[in-house]
């Protein structure tokens, strides 16, 4: 930081000298070079000249000899960007300008929402892809980002999309079954990036009870919950169970286990018995006493 410091105040320093000095471009620089590389620079004259090199993150001064070239190492400039260049010798500066650009792909941000989703759900998972090099630069030239989507079932979804300004982003439908699922993004299929998506049990599709008579009470189970899928909705979801009759009305909520719920009412002649999970509702029995 130090360093840097004296840099831009030398620089300031500079921009204060007499303009009549000043000319623009007159340097043969590069109009662009990539993050890391190393490049030469030629100069003419003779004696000594002091350097400036200011950009995004960089600034630096050094100690120059006219008529030699200007060597630049992989690890002197590689933050992307605007770069301004001053060549000071006797009171003349000379300038240019030239870009950074990134280098080759190294790495991807990959973004997966939600995490957890039901399944059965067009276009409701979310990829988005951000493409760097190794240097940290966002990669703006536009890339071919791979994405796809694949559970333990052998379902999988692929599509592809291009970058724009070093982003790209897709939509992918959940799948049919319920489990973990692997999404996945990749550039020039070298580099990777994968996320675990969780697809759960959508709603249930039906409620369907059976009732017997235990004594003076009526024994309800409903059969497996699923959902329109045919997965097997998770245990904990509530079942609430209604029995009408003439001297009233009486309901139970009882959590799904092992894909069912039980439960036990009053035995009542001419009662009205269902059972609902949510705004899923079920089949009605009418109880007679004896049966159904």
């Amino acid at each position: 930081m130090r360093n840097a410091a004296q840099c831009l105040c030398g620089l300031l320093a500079l921009l204060v000298v007499s303009q009549a000095g000043f000319t623009q471009d007159a340097l043969r620089w590069p109009k662009s070079v990539e993050a890391g590389s190393s490049f030469s620079v030629p100069t003419s004259g003779s004696g000594p000249a002091a350097l400036y090199i200011v950009g995004p993150g960089d600034a630096i001064r050094r100690k120059v000899q006219l008529g030699n070239t200007i060597f630049f190492q992989p690890s002197d400039l590689h933050n992307a960007g605007h770069y301004l260049a001053l060549l000071v010798a006797g009171g003349v500066v000379q300038s240019a300008q030239f870009d950074v650009a990134p280098s080759q792909p190294a790495s991807l941000s990959f973004i997966a929402k939600p995490s957890r989703l039901p399944v059965a759900r067009a276009d409701a998972i979310s990829g988005v892809a951000y493409v760097f090099d190794v240097f940290h630069n966002l990669v703006l030239r536009p890339q071919r980002i791979s994405f796809a989507l694949s559970d333990a079932a052998g379902s999988a979804q692929s599509r592809s999309a291009s970058t724009n300004n070093g982003v790209a982003w897709v939509q992918m439908n959940s799948a049919a079954k319920a489990g973990a699922a692997q999404f996945e993004a990749s550039v020039d299929d070298a580099v990777h990036e994968r996320r675990v998506v969780q697809q759960v049990p959508g709603d249930p599709c039906r409620v369907r009870i059976n009732a017997r008579a235990s004594g003076s009470r009526i024994l309800l189970e409903t059969e497996p919950v699923r959902d329109c899928s045919g997965n097997a909705v998770p245990d904990g979801t509530v079942v609430t169970f209604t029995e009408t009759s003439p001297g009233g009305q009486t309901t139970v909520d009882v959590p799904l286990k092992r894909g069912v719920a039980r439960t036990e009412l009053p035995a009542q002649r001419g009662a009205v018995i269902s059972a609902a999970i949510g705004v899923v509702l079920g089949n009605e029995i009418r109880w007679n006493g004896g049966g159904q």
